[in-house]
Protein backbone atom coordinates (compact mmCIF):
# COMPACT_ATOMS: atom_id res chain seq x y z
CA UNK A 1 0.00 0.00 0.00
CA UNK A 2 2.89 2.37 0.75
CA UNK A 3 4.18 2.14 -2.81
CA UNK A 4 0.72 2.75 -4.29
CA UNK A 5 0.23 5.87 -2.17
CA UNK A 6 3.69 7.19 -3.03
CA UNK A 7 3.04 6.66 -6.76
CA UNK A 8 -0.11 8.75 -6.39
CA UNK A 9 1.79 11.49 -4.53
CA UNK A 10 4.39 11.58 -7.31
CA UNK A 11 1.78 12.52 -9.92
CA UNK A 12 2.39 16.17 -10.84
CA UNK A 13 -1.23 17.30 -10.47
CA UNK A 14 -1.70 15.96 -6.94
CA UNK A 15 -1.83 18.70 -4.33
CA UNK A 16 -3.26 16.85 -1.32
CA UNK A 17 -3.48 13.33 0.06
CA UNK A 18 -6.56 12.53 2.11
CA UNK A 19 -7.50 9.54 4.26
CA UNK A 20 -3.86 8.44 4.53
CA UNK A 21 -4.56 5.20 6.39
CA UNK A 22 -8.27 4.86 5.72
CA UNK A 23 -8.94 3.97 9.34
CA UNK A 24 -12.32 4.19 11.03
CA UNK A 25 -11.89 4.27 14.78
CA UNK A 26 -13.54 1.33 16.58
CA UNK A 27 -14.53 -0.14 13.17
CA UNK A 28 -11.60 -0.63 10.81
CA UNK A 29 -7.84 -0.56 11.27
CA UNK A 30 -5.91 1.63 8.91
CA UNK A 31 -3.98 0.29 5.93
CA UNK A 32 -0.57 -1.07 6.66
CA UNK A 33 1.44 1.83 5.39
CA UNK A 34 4.90 3.17 6.17
CA UNK A 35 3.80 6.62 7.25
CA UNK A 36 7.32 8.06 7.38
CA UNK A 37 7.96 7.05 3.76
CA UNK A 38 4.68 8.63 2.66
CA UNK A 39 5.55 11.81 4.57
CA UNK A 40 8.97 11.89 2.88
CA UNK A 41 7.31 11.55 -0.53
CA UNK A 42 4.76 14.26 0.27
CA UNK A 43 7.51 16.68 1.32
CA UNK A 44 9.62 15.85 -1.74
CA UNK A 45 6.66 16.43 -4.06
CA UNK A 46 5.12 19.43 -2.31
CA UNK A 47 1.94 17.55 -1.42
CA UNK A 48 -0.18 18.44 1.60
CA UNK A 49 -1.45 15.63 3.83
CA UNK A 50 -4.95 15.95 5.21
CA UNK A 51 -5.72 15.88 8.89
CA UNK A 52 -9.17 14.37 8.61
CA UNK A 53 -11.13 15.92 11.48
CA UNK A 54 -14.02 13.47 11.46
CA UNK A 55 -13.98 12.07 15.02
CA UNK A 56 -14.26 8.55 13.62
CA UNK A 57 -11.15 9.00 11.46
CA UNK A 58 -8.62 11.51 12.86
CA UNK A 59 -6.32 10.40 10.11
CA UNK A 60 -3.34 11.12 10.10
CA UNK A 61 -2.87 10.20 13.75
CA UNK A 62 -1.66 13.13 15.89
CA UNK A 63 1.50 11.23 16.91
CA UNK A 64 2.98 11.70 13.42
CA UNK A 65 2.37 15.42 13.00
CA UNK A 66 5.09 16.99 15.14
CA UNK A 67 7.96 15.24 13.40
CA UNK A 68 6.32 15.70 9.99
CA UNK A 69 5.82 19.44 10.52
CA UNK A 70 9.39 19.87 11.75
CA UNK A 71 10.50 18.34 8.45
CA UNK A 72 8.35 20.75 6.43
CA UNK A 73 5.13 18.87 5.75
CA UNK A 74 2.03 20.99 5.31
CA UNK A 75 -1.31 19.87 6.68
CA UNK A 76 -4.88 20.71 5.78
CA UNK A 77 -7.50 20.33 8.48
CA UNK A 78 -10.66 19.06 6.80
CA UNK A 79 -13.95 18.21 8.53
CA UNK A 80 -14.85 15.32 6.16
CA UNK A 81 -18.39 16.67 6.39
CA UNK A 82 -21.14 14.70 4.71
CA UNK A 83 -23.75 17.18 5.93
CA UNK A 84 -23.79 20.74 7.19
CA UNK A 85 -24.11 19.53 10.78
CA UNK A 86 -20.65 17.93 10.43
CA UNK A 87 -18.84 21.11 9.39
CA UNK A 88 -18.11 21.74 13.09
CA UNK A 89 -15.79 18.71 13.05
CA UNK A 90 -13.05 21.18 12.16
CA UNK A 91 -12.88 21.87 15.92
CA UNK A 92 -11.90 18.26 16.53
CA UNK A 93 -9.23 18.65 13.85
CA UNK A 94 -7.84 21.79 15.47
CA UNK A 95 -7.61 19.91 18.77
CA UNK A 96 -5.81 17.03 17.09
CA UNK A 97 -3.45 19.46 15.34
CA UNK A 98 -2.63 21.12 18.64
CA UNK A 99 -2.04 17.74 20.22
CA UNK A 100 0.42 17.08 17.38
CA UNK A 101 2.18 20.41 18.02
CA UNK A 102 1.04 21.97 14.75
CA UNK A 103 0.88 25.74 14.44
CA UNK A 104 -1.01 27.84 11.92
CA UNK A 105 2.17 27.99 9.80
CA UNK A 106 1.93 24.19 9.34
CA UNK A 107 -1.70 24.27 8.20
CA UNK A 108 -2.34 25.39 4.63
CA UNK A 109 -5.99 26.25 5.19
CA UNK A 110 -5.18 28.75 7.94
CA UNK A 111 -3.18 30.84 5.49
CA UNK A 112 -4.57 33.91 3.73
CA UNK A 113 -6.08 33.23 0.32
CA UNK A 114 -3.20 35.01 -1.44
CA UNK A 115 -0.67 32.70 0.25
CA UNK A 116 -2.65 29.60 -0.74
CA UNK A 117 -2.84 30.84 -4.33
CA UNK A 118 0.94 31.42 -4.35
CA UNK A 119 1.51 27.90 -2.98
CA UNK A 120 -0.76 26.38 -5.64
CA UNK A 121 0.95 28.39 -8.38
CA UNK A 122 4.38 27.15 -7.24
CA UNK A 123 3.07 23.60 -7.04
CA UNK A 124 1.78 23.77 -10.58
CA UNK A 125 4.75 25.70 -12.01
CA UNK A 126 2.92 28.92 -12.76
Amino acid sequence: MTRRIIRAIEQPHVTMLGHLTGRLLLEREGYEVEVDQVIDAAIANGVVIELNANPWRLDLDWRHWRKAAERGLLCSINPDAHGTDQLAYYRVGVGSARKGWLTKENVINTQPLAAVKRWLARKHGK
